[in-house]
């Protein structure tokens, strides 16, 4: 089956489109990436790949999937781990080193799946270092479809708990991101920083970077942010779900994300 966007049937596209549609909300696609992807265990390249396909799937993450010729196939052991999925077919699993189940392939993939016969895939957790090129990629395999906008606004925004102002400013950086509410980093010089005390939690996103928290995790900035997302280095965001957020003098409805209060 062909999908068509514009004049361009992807279909008609040898070797870089396949799209699969299993129902009326669940689609699975495999397409060609350009970029060169490489995966590290213990200093080891575990694969280094530059004809990598990344496999969609509806409710999941993009995960890649190698060429054999491309993996160390000497330093993965097979296991008994079998998975089944019934978009797929049966998995069987391969560790590498004390890294158990790292890998899988589907051997023999059902009638209609996309063409990931033998093909490799990793659970990114359990290697070390992901590189797309030479910049390192944390968490999962970043989305080519994900976009991350930010752009610089003169709105005032004033961010508020319990009464208190924590921030107010009219030089914020508004961050866009698919499927989450927008963002608004403060210049540091119009947040209350004497009212936050530095936290120990860092988290990472594969779109901009490792985050630093404040004041019971409720405020971060990505001090040192991938270059894409280089116009928020040091800019401070709060939790629209957990703070009163007022912009142009209107208070905002808290969004309800995973980040929300239980």
């Amino acid at each position: 089956m062909s999908l068509t966007i514009g004049d361009a049937p992807f279909g008609s596209r040898p070797g870089s489109f396949n799209f699969t549609r299993t129902g009326p909300d669940r689609v699975l696609y495999l397409e060609d990436s350009p970029r060169w992807v490489r995966g590290e265990l213990a200093g080891e390249t575990i694969v280094s790949s530059k004809r990598a396909k990344l496999l969609h799937e509806t409710g999941h993450l993009p995960v890649y999937y190698f060429p054999r010729d491309d993996v160390r196939m000497d330093l993965l052991v097979p296991t008994d781990h079998h998975s089944h999925c019934p978009l797929k077919g049966d998995a069987s699993y391969w560790s590498i080193g004390t890294s158990d189940n790292a890998a899988w392939t589907y051997p023999d993939p059902i009638e209609g799946a996309p063409p990931i016969k033998d093909l490799v895939a990793f659970y990114w957790r359990k290697l070390d270092h992901w590189y797309e090129e030479d910049e390192e990629v944390f968490v999962h395999a970043r989305d080519p479809y994900h976009r991350v906008d930010i752009l610089p606004s003169s709105r005032h925004v004033k961010v508020s708990l319990e009464g208190v102002v924590l921030a107010e400013t009219s030089r914020p950086r508004v961050l866009f991101e698919t499927g989450l509410p927008p963002r608004y980093y403060i210049p540091r010089e119009d947040v209350r920083m004497d009212l936050l005390t530095a936290s120990d939690l860092q988290t990472q996103c594969p779109y901009k970077g490792t985050a630093s928290y404040w004041g019971d995790d409720l405020v971060w900035s990505y001090e040192d942010p991938i270059r894409a997302a280089a116009d928020i280095k040091g800019l401070l965001a709060f939790f629209n779900e957990r703070v009163d957020l007022e912009v142009d003098g209107e208070l905002e409805e808290r969004p309800k994300t995973r980040w929300s209060p239980k």
